[in-house]
């Protein structure tokens, strides 16, 4: 049930009607007709534009359409009132009752109040975190892996048919500097004295790899030469640290439905194919580029290469795919992964990069479009830094790590629900603070103990109600009579619950998670400010002594915003709480 939805309906078939009575033209494109919460909520309950996107094709005023769709619109029993504001924008006021029965919506439904058909079964590949197997997970990848699984779990919400997938970027010559630095640690295990060159991984984690390669070989590779041990190693090296990465997935509550291996592409045929689909369609050539902006003739040196004609779908300048050695360059087999993506007949990808990844995504899109002949759409999502605070500091880096913070370092600070929902509490292409000290915080100011905090309560309110005798369960509190909740505090926490649906639908189609805990957030306040208008008003109260019947109708809307509030949580990939401690 989408309460806005409805109404939109009611306007458009408004419309309907003026066109049967020939006061409006046939024809008439609909889709730019919206119905949602006005600007100011003095003015109302909903407002549609009606009037305005239809003045200019139907030839009339805005305002003469306005008050031709009134007196349709006013007729319908859910219309309290329907009023032309400003040039011709319609303010609508719902009746008391439309509100009184969202409790009963939210607790018929239950947990699929707010789910939506908009992606219509649609298949989606959600690629994220993606970081090269090297080590662990900093900060960094934390955010894209909470910005990814939530963005997916939305999407799936939404009605989408969602994929999870991680690309393993084993291909490269960072594994090849992992397999040398888990060698020095395997020396070491052996009791040798190492020494780590510029270049190489020095963090911590990987003495236990060294002694399990060495419980694993035994001294087979002691003074080996390199081209004995390199390929064993790095293959050694780079499963143990993806079972690492894994494992800090793992705790942070992150699943994907599929890893794909870069390596899997190299000596296949692969890259081939999908450069030789590039090349059938005349975008594949020798040429020489321009200097890049700001190189000087003494240090720039034209020379020919093979490249990607990426300019012809949207990008600023051709790309190298392939070095002067023969080599694939790192964007080729990124051609190769993405050619087997839409192989895979997905109706959208999405990629989640890193901040500093943003001069990819022209090469990128433009490799996709050329693939795909435009038919498969990528969004790629940008994740800015994330900089972390305790006790006033900037927090300093893992000694563990050697040079940054991990995912394992946050979450063991704070825990893994409160690192997704801060990490979801801006826009993912915005600079995020995270301060140990403040998402602990006990306040209105800290957004997840301030939703946590209010679905707590209401598992309180539940939990006194059935120890007062009084039956609470989801099936009877749908049935109550809620005609008494006229409380402009009620009635405003309803009016929350009703966006639900709406907020699901444009989170959803912007891509962007964050807005769920922005709507979470808001609930709670409503919530809380019902609740302690109670302390003043004792009516306002969920639990009315002596009259059962007034109790249940009242938990009824206590209770849809706590399922709301936990169906809004599974999204972001929080677990609500039922008792704060």
């Amino acid at each position: 049930m989408n309460l806005f939805t409805d109404i939109g309906v009611l306007v458009t078939d408004a419309i309907g009607a003026l066109v049967a009575e020939g006061t409006l033209p046939e024809g008439l494109n609909l889709a730019p007709v919206t119905v949602e919460p006005p600007r100011d909520p003095a003015h109302g309950d909903m407002a549609t534009n009606a009037a305005m996107v239809l003045a200019k094709p139907a030839g009339q005023k805005p305002r003469d359409i306005a008050e031709a769709l009134v007196p349709k619109l006013s007729a319908d029993p859910r219309v309290a009132t329907a009023e032309v504001a400003g040039p011709g924008f319609i303010n609508l006021r719902l009746a008391g009752k439309v509100w009184q029965e969202i409790a009963r919506d939210v607790l018929t439904e239950g947990a699929d109040y707010g789910r939506s058909l908009m992606g219509e079964g649609k298949s989606v590949n959600v690629e994220y975190v993606s970081a090269n197997p090297t080590g662990p997970l900093h900060v960094g990848h934390t955010r894209g892996a909470v910005f990814g699984d939530a963005l997916a779990s939305l999407l799936d919400y939404a009605g989408y048919d969602v994929t999870r997938e991680y690309y393993i970027n084993d291909g490269g010559a960072q594994v090849d500097t992992l397999a040398r630095s888990v060698y020095l640690r395997y020396l070491e295990a052996h009791g040798r004295e190492v020494e780590f060159a510029d270049g190489t991984y020095p963090g911590e984690y990987l003495i236990d790899v060294g002694a399990a390669l060495k419980a694993k070989v035994g001294d087979a590779y002691v003074d080996a030469p390199e081209e004995k041990w390199l390929d064993e190693v790095r293959e050694f090296a780079t499963e143990a640290m993806m079972d690492l990465i894994r494992a800090d997935l793992k705790l942070l509550g992150v699943e994907m439905d599929r890893f794909f291996s870069e390596k899997s592409l190299y000596g296949t045929g692969r890259i081939e194919e999908a450069i030789g689909a590039l090349r059938a369609k005349d975008l594949i050539y020798r040429g020489t580029l321009e200097p890049p902006k700001g190189k000087t003739p003494e240090d720039w040196e034209p020379r020919e290469q093979t490249l990607f004609r990426s300019t012809a779908h949207g990008d600023d300048v051709d790309r190298p795919i392939m070095k002067s050695d023969g080599a694939w360059t790192y964007f080729a087999p990124d051609i190769a992964y993405h050619w087997d993506k839409v192989g895979r007949d997905y109706d959208l990808l999405i990629d989640v990069f890193g901040a500093d990844h943003g001069g990819y995504v022209k090469r990128m899109k433009a490799a996709v479009s050329a693939l795909s002949d435009g038919t498969v759409p990528l969004d790629i999502k940008l994740c800015q830094l994330v900089k972390l605070w305790k006790n006033g500091e900037p927090f300093k880096m893992s000694k563990r790590a050697g040079t940054f913070i991990t995912l394992r370092d946050v979450v063991e600070q704070v825990g893994p629900d409160v690192t997704r929902f801060v990490m979801l509490t801006r826009k993912n292409d915005a600079p995020l603070d995270f301060d140990f000290d403040k998402v602990l915080e006990q306040s209105k100011d800290n957004p997840v103990f301030y939703v946590q905090y209010a679905h707590a309560r209401i598992c309180s309110v539940l939990r006194k109600a059935r120890e007062a005798g009084i039956d609470v369960d989801d099936p009877v509190l749908a049935g109550a009579d809620l005609s008494a909740m006229t409380h402009e505090a009620e009635l405003a926490v309803a009016k929350k619950l009703a966006e639900w649906p709406r907020q699901v639908e444009i989170a959803a189609k912007t891509s962007e998670p964050h807005r769920v805990a922005f709507y979470l957030y808001d609930l709670a306040s409503d919530l809380h400010a019902l609740w302690n208008r109670g302390n003043d008003v004792p009516e306002l109260r969920f639990l009315q002594e002596d009259d059962p019947d007034t109790s249940r109708a009242k938990i009824a809307l206590a209770r849809a915003v706590s399922v709301v509030i936990s169906a809004g949580l599974g999204i972001l990939g929080v677990t609500p709480v039922e008792e704060m401690r």
